[in-house]
């Protein structure tokens, strides 16, 4: 099995694929001032297993939802769960590339993605994404950020290596207001999204995912890779969150 299908292996089983929380979604939502009774068109660009999908299905009753991920395996399990959750009905499920949308210009209200973004790296994202969004449409996204002015040198290192667009908050809303949007609320991921929701699950699964892929060496390579990262935020919380980006796109 090649790295590529392990961390889907690995990934899949867990209801959020990066850092977040329930209570952070619906902290977005309400920044957002979103109408929850309005028949909003929402994208959950690089949705995952579809935790904020759900909650947004929950929360939006009249919502209709495209929850949009490249990998098939993530909306499977979306499809299912949404079923058992009763809300399958607001959310369609799509198996496309972030860059690459298949919607109209100007035809949604809301686009939502949580940890996913820098797969195409913010700028690319919130310039390429603005043209599907209505006048007055709104972006929420999640983006791994500097929390402080400087950092130890090992963990700078470690995320200039592994994502170059990362930044302190005031850059990446420099970067929304000159790609047309006008910021409308921000805030931090508290440790818990990243210890309780993301990392201790992560953690509980290494042991299955071993045994289930023979405890090769790529496998042992992943774990090895995640508990490294796991040990840098522990260490280094204090320097490094995701931060929740809310905007407007500008008419």
């Amino acid at each position: 099995m090649n790295d590529y299908k392990l961390l889907v292996d690995l990934h899949k089983q867990g209801h959020r694929q990066g850092p977040g929380g329930d209570a952070e979604t619906e902290q977005a939502l309400n920044l957002a001032m979103a109408d929850r009774t309005a028949p909003l068109k929402i994208a959950d660009i690089g949705c995952g297993t579809g935790a904020s999908t759900l909650l947004l299905a929950r929360l939006l009753n009249a919502a209709r939802i495209t929850a949009m991920d490249f990998l098939q395996d993530f909306l499977d399990v979306l499809k299912e769960t949404a079923e058992n959750m009763g809300v399958a009905d607001r959310i369609s499920t799509l198996a496309c590339s972030m860059d690459n949308l298949p919607f109209a210009d100007k035809e949604l209200d809301v686009i939502w993605s949580e940890g996913a973004i820098y797969n195409i790296g913010f700028e690319k994202g919130v310039a390429d994404w603005r043209r599907y969004l209505k006048a007055g449409g709104l972006l929420v996204a999640s983006e791994i950020t500097w929390i402080t002015d400087s950092r130890p040198t090992e963990l700078q290192n470690h995320w200039d290596s592994e994502y170059p667009e990362i930044d302190v908050a005031s850059a990446k809303i420099m970067v929304l207001e000159k790609h047309g949007y006008s910021p409308v609320g921000y805030f931090v991921l508290p440790e818990r999204c990243w210890l309780d929701q993301y990392y201790r699950p992560l953690q509980a699964r290494f042991e299955d995912f071993l045994n289930r892929n023979g405890n090769s060496e790529e496998a042992r390579a992943i774990v090895a890779a995640e508990q490294r990262e796991i040990g840098l935020y522990e260490t280094y919380k204090a320097h490094v969150s995701y931060g929740v980006y809310v905007a407007k796109k500008l008419g």
